[in-house]
């Protein structure tokens, strides 16, 4: 019996205090620590606190298949169905989740009127920063088809919002080769609105210029820089058909930010999926506008961003100040012994940093302690 309670205690001083998985020894939980680079930037159970990996792997943790029951009926009475968040009581909730859904744009009419021409508001924008950081635009891009089948990607439009919604910049592209399919059914591109449409080049340097914002490509840097953070949904697909170039440093991907990827982290999900999981409405019902998928990555952008951590003066794994957190736990003999009675999971999970860039860094908003 007394063999069964020290077995207990010790998986628990084993625990990790993020993601509560429990390891038989003091070494391999070190190990998990190393690889699994909890945060305070991750995604927690506002019930249990339990770390999850993405929004996803959370909303499992809430309402999936296998749910934690507790977490599930408090879940199911407080609890946000849009930013997973849990209120103090019922009444709390209705009147947070109505602020937290939001409307649809009014796509419909913006590509009605965006067929009657271009629209080019680059050269009006102001060019300085805010107070909190650098200008947020977002880009989105419509695709038809060419080659001999028609399943070359090439952007036929083209649009550019700022973080208001406001339209910067909308125009028709002319591919460089010929259109073999409009994919009309979901583009609504027609011959005639490419025909004297602006040729790519000239697209891709007015779009160039207008993100870099008098910056030299090597100079652009995150903090103090004129450059603009650019939104999107599958930038790298966009940006390669645009034939722009531009630093990762400053792209803001929904399609590949780790907290809303799948539970897998395999791949990301699609921006119709994560509008109206996290947002609340649909888009991409039938014929798409490029404006309405600036808005949706623009706002789940604002939403991921303004999301209030504990600040660190360092939150990256790999900045230069945190490469030796772990160093104690190489060593061996009693040396190891005794760091295991010094320092605790929870101290652990207190010098364990994130490996990804969270956006709430974008706004600086944070919290102490």
């Amino acid at each position: 019996m007394d063999n069964r309670t020290e077995s207990s205690s010790e998986n628990l001083r084993n625990k990790c205090a993020a993601c509560f998985r429990q390891f038989n020894k003091f070494e391999h939980l070190v190990e998990h620590m190393k690889t699994s680079y909890h945060s305070v930037h991750e995604p927690v159970c506002g019930i249990c606190k339990k770390h999850c990996r993405s929004f996803e792997s959370l909303r499992e943790h809430l309402t999936g298949l296998s749910p934690k029951q507790e977490c599930r009926n408090i879940f199911n009475i407080r609890g946000c169905r849009f930013c997973l968040a849990i209120l103090d009581s019922s009444n709390a909730r209705w009147s947070h989740q109505e602020r937290c859904q939001f409307s649809s744009v009014e796509a419909g009419l913006l590509a009605r009127l965006a067929n009657l021409g271009n629209r080019d508001n680059l050269s009006t924008i102001d060019n300085g920063g805010t107070r909190s950081g650098p200008q947020v635009v977002a880009l989105a891009c419509k695709m038809v088809g060419g080659g001999s089948d028609g399943s070359l990607d090439m952007c036929a439009r083209v649009c550019l919002i700022d973080e208001s919604e406001n339209i910067i910049f909308h125009t028709y592209v002319k591919p460089p080769i010929p259109v073999t399919n409009y994919r009309y059914q979901t583009t609504g591109i027609r011959p005639e609105y490419l025909r004297d449409a602006m040729p790519l080049r000239q697209v891709q340097r007015k779009i160039q210029d207008f993100l870099c914002n008098g910056e030299p490509m090597w100079k652009i840097r995150t903090k103090g820089g004129r450059a603009r953070i650019l939104v999107g949904h599958g930038l790298k697909h966009d940006l390669d058909r645009l034939q722009v170039e531009y630093p990762a440093i400053m792209i803001r991907d929904t399609a590949t930010y780790p907290p809303l990827m799948k539970t897998t982290k395999l791949s990301g999900n699609s921006l119709k999926y994560l509008t109206q999981a996290y947002l609340g409405y649909d888009i991409q019902t039938g014929i798409q506008d490029p404006y309405e998928d600036c808005a949706a990555t623009m706002r789940l952008y604002t939403r991921m961003r303004s999301q209030v951590h504990k600040v660190e003066d360092y939150p990256l794994a790999s900045d230069p100040q945190n490469r030796n957190n772990f160093a104690w736990s190489w060593r061996q003999g009693d040396n190891q012994q005794l760091e295991r009675t010094l320092i605790t999971p929870e101290q652990m999970l207190e010098i364990s940093r994130s490996n990804y860039y969270c956006w709430c860094l974008d706004s600086g908003t944070t919290r102490q302690g």
